[in-house]
């Protein structure tokens, strides 16, 4: 089952292990059209990216399942910070995500959520922490870029669709956009890279997976959105 951690749970984690692995410069996002417009071919580790959709529940999970569950499978975790919505874990061991993995970390407060975040980035232990800021300064995206960057971790950001608007030290920045059978991806920041390319990526055909990436049943994929997107907060559920 998904863990859910506390503060004080996730220090003694991190205090009595080290991941012994080789952390990869890049990991590949299973999205072949993708990985030809990042520098190295996937998402950038050691580095934050930020995912702005137009909507939740779009497929914004789907696009990270193969990284997610290619670090998961080469023994690192996956951490979510205070999600807005209860992971539900069938779709994501569906997904091929080993589920014994996978960290809820629950907070109390905004400030609390990037406290978690910097530890478990700075934790070699984590493959990837996933976060849902409100907002957040650009003085704190620093702070987790340089955590991300001891660790040798990916940070995903969920961040509103306004956000864009905005400026950001992040490395990778991706506008996420709707379409019938998958994503709109618009790179609006790539560090390395060139800027404003627009890409259509679909999330429900089989698709060959590229070195590093574990591969997944595509419809098990198509499921793994729902972990988040269809089911209730905790706190709501009677």
């Amino acid at each position: 089952m998904v863990h859910c951690t506390t503060r004080e749970q996730l220090a003694q984690l991190c205090q009595r292990g080290a991941w012994r692995g080789d952390p990869r410069p890049v990991q590949p996002t299973g999205f072949a059209a993708l990985d030809a417009q990042l520098p190295g071919g996937g998402w950038p580790t050691g580095a934050i990216a930020e995912l702005m959709p137009e909507l939740a529940g779009i497929g914004e999970l789907r696009l990270v399942a193969p990284a997610l569950v290619a670090f998961a499978h080469a023994g690192r975790y996956i951490a979510w910070i205070a999600p807005p919505l209860l992971p539900y874990a069938p779709a994501l061991a569906g997904a091929g995500l080993p589920l014994e993995r996978v960290l809820l970390i629950r907070t109390r407060d905004p400030k609390e959520s990037l406290w978690a975040a910097e530890q478990t980035l700075r934790c070699p232990l984590f493959g990837a922490v996933l976060g849902w800021p409100a907002t957040i300064t650009d003085r704190n995206v620093r702070r987790l870029q340089l955590a991300a960057e001891a660790g040798g971790s990916l940070g995903i950001l969920y961040r509103p669709p306004q956000a864009a608007r905005e400026l950001s030290p992040a490395a990778l920045r991706l506008r996420l956009s709707p379409l019938v059978d998958g994503l709109a991806v618009e790179i609006q920041k790539v560090r390395g890279g060139r800027a404003g390319m627009q890409l259509r990526l679909s999330l429900t055909s089989n698709r060959p997976q590229p070195a590093g990436v574990v591969a997944v049943d595509a419809d098990a994929v198509d499921g793994i959105n729902d972990a988040l997107a269809l089911h209730t907060p905790a706190a709501a559920r009677p």
